[in-house]
């Protein structure tokens, strides 16, 4: 069978992508194609013998063929066509159009399966060894994994270790979370306080007010930030934070809160008569003479209740009876028990707000403290 006479070279390309894409089935060999320009005939020549050796190399390199062709060997399957005839035509071996065909017959699909990954270096038992020790020692690192697993003989990568064994078993290396180290009498006396409080309504807290001392720094040093840089920028005076040694530049304050709002933010330096930072029970007693009640006064009303924490200063024998005197209702507050109290999220909302300031003095500070 011939083809009709083929005209010009676009044509020529039209049917060379058609042939590529399996669109053609019943193609004739290349001496049975009649073209009246010898330029298109030599073009298509060179696009059949790419798509050719196209076949052959994915045959040889790949060792497996795309779905277009195995669709076109369905196709000239179904026209009767002989395996021979249809593997000369699409240029691929006998043995791959037999064995496309035959699983074709078994399973009903074309697609390309699976092929089987390099061996592991590790036995299911070595795997087992690695999650054992992570297990026992969480604070192990990869070198230490890779050591122990070398002296038994298993010589591997730390990236197999950390990528391919912990990571698949869902284990990923973290930052550790600070908490209190709490006592078994204060772990009780926090569970007991946990239950007493659990159902209370929301009128009880609306009349609590919240007390604690912060300390605000001039430098906000603490912590670690991130910062978006380019390579080998790292020391750019806007990609680093200053740090100032022995402090420098902090001030100490007290402040209070309620279910309605903030109240005063009091700094004991200003209360002091040496001006320090340092409070003890006498300037306790003064900030609470002098702020609790106008404060209460005006976020919750004439009934309240005062909560503060173990601090020697709060617990001294002073404070207690100035307390008595004021018949004030003071909530009883399990020990160690810092993350109980509310008035540390906006302590922390503070300290955010702060970040994006640049205070230069302690007098700025307190100004821009205020305002926050």
């Amino acid at each position: 069978m011939c083809l009709p006479l083929v005209k010009g070279p676009k044509v020529m390309g039209q049917l060379a992508s058609q042939l590529f894409q399996g669109q053609v089935c019943d193609i004739p060999s290349l001496p049975q194609l009649q073209c009246a320009d010898k330029k298109a005939q030599s073009s298509f020549q060179v696009c059949y013998l790419h798509l050719e050796s196209v076949a052959v190399n994915s045959q040889d390199e790949i060792q497996e063929l795309s779905l277009s062709v195995k669709q076109a060997i369905i196709r000239l399957k179904k026209q009767n066509k002989p395996i021979r005839e249809i593997a000369r035509t699409l240029g691929v071996a006998k043995t791959t159009v037999w064995n496309i065909l035959k699983k074709k017959e078994c399973t009903g699909e074309l697609s390309n399966t699976k092929r089987p990954r390099r061996p592991q270096k590790t036995t299911v038992v070595d795997d087992r060894r690695i999650l054992s020790l992570v297990k026992k020692t969480p604070f192990t690192t990869v070198g230490q994994i890779k050591n122990t697993l070398q002296e038994e003989g298993v010589c591997v990568s730390k990236s197999t270790i950390k990528r391919r064994r912990l990571h698949q078993s869902e284990y990923r290396g973290f930052t550790t979370r600070c908490k209190p180290l709490v006592s078994h009498k204060n772990r009780k006396d926090r569970l007991e306080f946990a239950k007493q409080h659990l159902t209370k309504p929301s009128q009880f807290w609306n009349k609590i007010l919240w007390t604690d001392e912060i300390k605000i720094n001039l430098y906000q040093s603490d912590g670690k930030r991130r910062v978006w840089r380019r390579k080998g920028t790292a020391h750019d005076p806007k990609h680093t934070t200053s740090s100032v040694k022995h402090g420098c530049g902090s001030v100490m304050a007290w402040a209070c809160m309620a279910a309605n709002g903030t109240g005063s933010l009091v700094f004991i330096d200003d209360v002091t008569a040496d001006k320090s930072s340092r409070m003890n029970s006498e300037v306790f007693r003064a900030i609470l003479s002098a702020h609790i009640q106008p404060n209460a006064a005006e976020l919750i009303g004439r009934r309240f209740t005062v909560q503060m924490d173990n601090d020697p200063k709060h617990t001294a024998k002073a404070t207690k009876e100035f307390l008595k005197g004021q018949k004030w209702n003071v909530m009883q507050w399990p020990s160690q028990s810092p993350d109980l109290n509310p008035i540390e999220h906006a302590f922390h909302l503070l300290k955010t707000k702060l970040k994006g300031k640049c205070p230069k003095n302690k007098q700025e500070l307190k100004t821009v403290a205020v305002e926050a």
